[in-house]
């Protein structure tokens, strides 16, 4: 197998945890928030100018500046992010620099990962073309392909049916390998989880939610993709099932949203919560924390280990219960 594509892929990783290491604010821990400055690396933060060459007073500045989400000149003054691009003021929701007048749309740290896992994607699935024809390829060509095999013939198209899985299974693909490079791609030192992020999954569950009510209108027309949300029941107890239809139709995306949330953000803080232990051992005791730090970290590994694991269930749960309710809403039947 060529090493050149596997380098390439880990060259994305690497980049991307030193652009965010190098441009995230820098929490400074202390005794009595150990375990809060560790969360905050699970928070998202605007990218920041790096710091360099400032002397210790000013790092300390910028330190405590960027824990208010802004970064500091030398002389402790707060200064835009690194990247800032103006709103108007209708869009004032989306305001990621408060500390300046104006609305701001700022970019976060998590940007770099999910254009990381852009660039993943486009490079492990490169040859997959060729191989599907000729049956020729290198080791990772040969895994994205089974996985692609696997996608349409045991969770798409059973889901959807055959002639619409045939038209959304690209759609579904993405998003299953998007959500899985984010989910490893978190794993690594100096990274962020992208689907730890409300915002992130919550952009995921709109795109099904957006496909459920525009698959339906187009598939059975407006009128009757309501209609059809009831079945056949005694006329008086229509209108409740019609509004209880309509709240499900609503939990469906919110729970896609919540799901992936609070999977990934949970793993990533029990493992924070254990690396902190033995920050937290160490102010009542050195020799508490020697002799107990070999338990937290083994079991933070093995937290990570699972993490791995579940990497991949979440993302196989979204793809399916998303082409599920897409499915159940082109067909009515369903």
């Amino acid at each position: 197998m060529s090493p050149l594509r596997p380098l390439v892929m880990l060259a994305i990783v690497v980049s991307a945890c030193f652009l965010t290491h190098r441009h995230s604010p820098h929490h400074e821990a202390t005794d009595a928030t150990i375990f809060t400055t560790l969360y905050m690396h699970v928070v998202p933060a605007p990218l920041i100018a790096a710091s360099g060459g400032h002397d210790e007073q000013a790092a300390e500045d910028d330190h405590a500046a960027a824990d208010d989400h802004a970064a500091a000149d030398d002389e402790g003054h707060a200064v835009a992010p690194m990247i800032s691009i103006p709103l108007p003021g209708a869009l004032a929701f989306f305001d990621g620099d408060p500390a300046h007048a104006g609305a701001q749309l700022v970019v976060y740290n998590l940007q770099i990962f999910q254009l990381a896992a852009l660039l993943m994607i486009i490079v492990a699935f490169s040859g997959v073309p060729t191989y599907l024809r000729t049956g020729k390829g290198d080791a990772i060509t040969c895994l994205m392909a089974g996985f692609c095999l696997w996608l349409r013939d045991d969770l798409v198209e059973p889901a959807m049916g055959k002639e619409l899985a045939g038209k959304l299974l690209p759609l579904m693909m993405f998003l299953f390998f998007f959500i899985l490079f984010m989910n490893l791609m978190g794993l690594t030192p100096f990274s962020v989880t992208p689907t730890a992020s409300i915002f992130v999954t919550c952009a995921l569950a709109l795109i099904t939610f957006s496909l459920m009510i525009a698959g339906g209108f187009i598939a059975q027309g407006p009128v009757a993709f309501f209609k059809n949300l009831v079945p056949h029941v005694p006329l008086f107890l229509w209108p409740l099932l019609f509004v209880i239809e309509i709240v499900g139709l609503l939990i469906k995306p919110v729970a896609l949203m919540i799901r992936l949330f609070a999977t990934m953000m949970g793993g990533h803080l029990v493992v924070l919560s254990f690396t902190a232990l033995i920050f937290f051992f160490a102010t009542m005791s050195t020799t508490l924390a020697a002799v107990t730090s070999p338990a937290w970290v083994g079991f933070a590994v093995f937290i990570m280990i699972i993490e791995a694991f579940v990497a991949l269930v979440q993302a196989y749960i979204f793809t399916l219960l998303s082409s599920l309710f897409i499915g159940a809403s082109v067909h009515p039947e369903h």
